[in-house]
């Protein structure tokens, strides 16, 4: 399979919404928790509150993972994705992002609410690990691939 056949492979398995669980790094140590991470325009998205522990460790160390765990074909798999976040400033993308979640109005009252801070996750590396094998796949060229 080719790689950018592969790359596709691995990223057709998202959803635009499942539950991951994200890795920041809190100095020396490793941090992990669940999350909603959100798909959407070949871009990967968490909404967060501005004063999470895993906002003040991105303002740090903007080095992250996620993995989601998944069967496919009655088989136990997950992907491994690796890769900086930043934190979004930019008003319309903050707003297209909490437009499209129904849970929004949950958690904020509106896209100014200043608790709510927008994480976009640009991948660098995927690992698919599935009980026959794993693959791994560099991302330099991620854009090119929408």
């Amino acid at each position: 399979m080719k790689k950018s056949n592969a790359i596709r492979d691995a990223l057709s398995h998202f959803q635009d919404f499942q539950y991951v669980v994200l890795g920041t790094i809190d100095g020396d140590s490793p941090r992990v928790r669940p999350v909603t991470l959100i798909y959407l325009d070949s871009k990967f998205w968490v909404m967060t509150d501005t004063n999470s522990e895993k906002v003040k460790h991105i303002r740090r160390n903007p080095r992250v993972e996620f993995c989601m765990v998944f069967t496919e074909n009655d088989a136990d798999c997950c992907l491994r994705v690796s890769g900086v976040s930043n934190i979004v400033t930019d008003k319309e993308a903050k707003a297209k992002i909490a437009n499209y979640c129904d849970f929004f109005h949950k958690h904020w009252q509106s896209v100014n609410d200043p608790n709510y801070t927008l994480l976009e996750i640009h991948p660098t590396d995927i690992i698919f690990v599935s009980p026959n094998k794993t693959t791994r796949m560099n991302l330099n060229y991620f854009r090119t691939l929408s």
